[in-house]
């Protein structure tokens, strides 16, 4: 680990940062909202589900080293991340927010489905478009 702070750190180790803050942030929401396993593989881009279980151990405790995460795992991360963090600024009581996700929607991007079936479609379009309807919402 770098212990100068005016020495940059090095690309493994800020990549090893960044991997694991999105992992924590990954299974911290997606625990909030009570998703399963197999809809947390499905957001995160169905990796193989040994390096699944790796990363979730890593989030769990059971495992000091996350796995470095592809950049198409990242983006979906940061899309969840984004849709979180607007569903909470719209709806601020977390019981809410979590119900939401899970609510059938009859805006047109959602069709009457949930904006989660809406997620779980599987592809990176499917969160960011979860993401763009909220940031409407909000205003933004």
């Amino acid at each position: 680990m770098n212990t100068n702070p005016e020495q940059p750190l090095a690309y493994s180790e800020s990549e090893d940062r960044l991997s694991a803050a999105a992992l924590l942030n990954f299974f911290g929401i997606t625990s909030e909202w009570a998703l399963s396993s197999k809809q947390q593989i499905t957001l995160l881009g169905n990796p193989a589900k040994s390096s699944f279980y790796r990363m979730k151990d890593f989030a769990d405790g059971k495992q000091a080293k996350p796995i470095r995460l592809n950049q198409d795992t990242l983006e979906r991360v940061s899309y969840l991340m984004g849709i979180y963090k607007a569903i909470n600024i719209l709806l601020p009581n977390s019981q809410q927010a979590a119900e939401w996700i899970k609510k059938p929607n009859k805006a047109p991007l959602f069709s009457g489905r949930s904006a989660l079936e809406k997620m779980l479609g599987g592809r990176v379009v499917d969160l960011s478009d979860v993401r763009r309807y909220l940031d409407g919402e909000r205003g933004h």
